[in-house]
C-alpha cells in the first residue's frame, strides 16, 4: 500500500528550494502552486495564451494574479494592471514596468491603447516575422465582471451618434484574447465572464482556468471536458484550487502565496 501524497497547507516563497525553482523556469512560465505530488503546477504563456481565475469571494484570485504577475515581471515582461477597486494590486503601482489604471475612464482608454498596440505588433510581425522578439505584455484584469459592467455604463454616457453600440473597450479585450498570443500579449482575467460579454470566441481563449470554491454551474461552464465535478471543489481551505489546462487536464493545487512586499521584490529584481 502506498501513502497518498497530500497537498501542503500553505506554499510560500520561503519554502526550501522554491526560489531556485522559480529562477530555473523559462521567461514564459510561472508557478501557480504545488500539486498533490509535491511538484510545481505551472503555466506556460507561450503555449497557453491566457489565464482565467474564477473563485468565490475570498477565494484568493487577487493572490493568484499577484503571484503570476510578479514572476512574469521578474523575467522581463511589462504589465497593464486594471484594478478598479484600487486595493487588489497596490504593490504594482510604482513599478516602472507597470501601467496601473483604476478609474473606469482611464481603464477604457487603456484598453483602446491596448487595441492599438495589438495592431502595431501584428504589423511588426507581418513585416519581420513572429519570432522578432517582442516584449511580453501581460494584461491583469482585476474584478473583471464588475469592471466590464462599469465600462458598459461608461460607454453609454460618452457614446456619440454614429459610434458603435458595443463599447470599443470590449472589442479591444476580445481582440487581444483572440490574437494577442501571436504577439506575446497575455491576459490574466479575474472573474466569471458570460458569453454575452466576451462571446464564445473570447471565452474559449483561456487555455488555463483556475477554479476555486466555485459552484457546480461555474465548473461546468469553464471545464466541461474535465470530467465529473470534483466533490471537494468547495472546501474552504484558503488557496486551494483546481487548475484546468487545455480543457481536460485537472490538477488540485495549493497556490503559491506571495505577499505584496514579496511580489514587489520579485518583480523589481528583473
Amino acid at each position: 500500500m502506498t501513502k497518498k501524497t497530500m497537498l501542503p497547507d500553505l506554499v510560500r516563497l520561503t519554502d526550501p528550494g522554491l526560489s531556485k525553482t522559480l529562477d530555473a523556469l523559462s521567461a514564459s512560465r510561472a508557478v501557480i502552486g504545488v500539486g498533490a505530488d509535491g511538484q510545481p503546477i505551472t503555466v506556460d504563456l507561450d503555449g497557453a495564451a491566457h489565464v482565467l481565475v474564477s473563485t468565490c469571494g475570498g477565494g484568493g484570485s487577487s493572490t493568484i494574479l499577484r503571484t503570476l504577475t510578479a514572476q512574469l515581471l521578474h523575467h522581463g515582461a511589462h504589465a497593464l494592471v486594471l484594478d478598479m477597486k484600487r486595493i487588489s494590486q497596490p504593490w504594482a503601482r510604482e513599478l516602472p514596468t507597470v501601467t496601473y489604471r483604476a478609474d473606469v475612464a482611464d481603464i477604457h482608454d487603456a484598453l483602446l491603447g491596448l487595441a492599438a498596440e495589438l495592431r502595431r505588433r501584428i504589423d511588426v510581425a507581418d513585416r519581420h516575422g513572429f519570432d522578432v522578439g517582442l516584449l511580453r505584455l501581460v494584461v491583469v484584469f482585476e474584478n473583471g465582471d464588475a469592471t466590464l459592467r462599469k465600462l458598459a455604463r461608461h460607454w453609454e454616457t460618452v457614446r456619440r451618434p454614429g459610434d458603435p453600440r458595443v463599447s470599443p473597450a470590449f472589442t479591444a479585450l476580445t481582440d487581444v484574447l483572440f490574437a494577442g498570443d501571436m504577439v506575446r500579449m497575455n491576459v490574466l482575467f479575474d472573474g466569471n465572464p458570460t458569453l454575452s460579454v466576451l462571446g464564445p470566441e473570447g471565452r474559449e481563449q483561456f487555455s488555463t482556468v483556475i477554479l476555486g470554491r466555485v459552484p457546480t454551474g461555474t465548473w461546468r461552464r469553464f471545464a466541461p471536458a474535465a470530467g465529473p465535478v470534483p466533490k471537494d471543489r468547495g472546501r474552504p481551505h484558503r488557496g486551494r484550487v483546481h487548475v484546468v489546462q487545455r480543457g481536460d487536464t485537472v490538477h488540485q493545487t495549493q497556490v503559491l502565496h506571495l505577499t505584496d512586499p514579496e511580489a514587489l521584490g520579485r518583480a523589481a529584481a528583473c
